[in-house]
């Protein structure tokens, strides 16, 4: 990669989600000139649209030097292969195959980033939110979909692909015995399960709108749990923030703590320093905006 641009220089970032796609035009550090929230419809429409609010805000504030995409998943990261910033076989219909990057490259002739989703937020809270002075933190999203990254020492942790943490096999609640879960793939994976679409599902609507949710957030918390357990014990990290839709309104978050701290039981050093979890298990620093700063963060990268 290129040296980081001069403090002033402008990037565009883009957050791509499953329901929506958040664009930004920033300077420097973080001085958000502009921003729009497109509804995520068919590629071609939604990438339109995205191309749009670039060109009405680099006529208002200037050209970007280069552009920064946190994408929702899976998506090829590998700059040798062919299918390079492609979504792969993404649950989200008729999104397999699209190119995200392209574009953005094809209008603007800029130097175009891209991560997942996860990743650039998990990018932007160790540099700037709940990770700064810590050597290592990992970001969970529960909301359209369900995603983690995890980054250590200023880089993120990276394999034959990114990590689709959402896909693990969890052990279902014993009162959850019949719902088969809205996975396309596995069926009642930790996404199939707890994933805002599986919520809906298997309740008819968001946790916060149901009149008694306390048994529905004791399953939701169970299965969370068991991914922040499975993170703390296979990463050794040193915080975990969680973020997304579903965490929102915060009646998640103290039964996801108890839920994570009964099945460690002690275990883990973290837990025996603090048993509730809530210096380790936090939200994001950077609430809602941890996607977006890191989509810029990633866009400085590039030089």
């Amino acid at each position: 990669m290129t040296a980081t641009p001069s403090g002033d220089a402008l990037v565009g970032a883009v957050e791509a989600g499953g329901t929506k796609f958040r664009c930004a035009l920033v300077r420097g550090e973080g001085d958000v000139l502009a921003e729009c929230l497109i509804p995520t419809t068919a590629p071609g429409e939604t990438l339109a649209r995205v191309v749009e609010f670039f060109v009405e805000a680099q006529q208002r504030f200037g050209a970007a030097r280069a552009f920064g995409i946190g994408t929702f998943g899976p998506v090829d990261l590998d700059p040798q292969s062919p299918g390079f910033g492609r979504l792969l076989m993404t649950p989200k219909p008729g999104w397999v195959g699209t190119d995200i990057r392209r574009a953005l490259i094809e209008r603007f002739e800029r130097p175009v980033a891209i991560d997942t989703d996860v990743n650039v937020a998990a990018l932007a809270e160790a540099e700037r939110g709940a990770g700064r002075g810590l050597r290592s933190l990992a970001y969970v999203t529960v909301g359209t979909g369900i995603g983690g990254g995890v980054i250590f020492d200023g880089r993120l942790r990276y394999g034959a692909m990114h990590p689709e943490m959402g896909h693990i096999v969890v052990r279902r609640d014993p009162r959850d015995r019949e719902f088969a879960g809205v996975c396309p793939f596995h069926g009642d994976c930790l996404e199939g399960l707890a994933s805002g679409p599986a919520i809906q599902a298997r309740w008819g609507g968001p946790l916060a709108a149901l009149d008694d949710h306390g048994e529905a957030l004791d399953i939701i918390a169970g299965y969370l749990a068991q991914l922040i357990v499975s993170i703390a014990l296979l990463t050794a990290c040193e915080r975990i923030v969680i973020g997304g839709g579903v965490m929102t309104d915060g009646a998640l978050l103290p039964r996801i703590r108890a839920a994570a701290s009964r099945v460690i039981n002690g275990y883990l050093p973290v837990a025996r320093r603090d048993a509730t979890l809530e210096g380790y298990l936090v939200p994001p620093a950077l609430g809602e905006r941890s996607g977006i700063m890191g989509a810029a963060l990633l866009a400085r990268r590039m030089g």
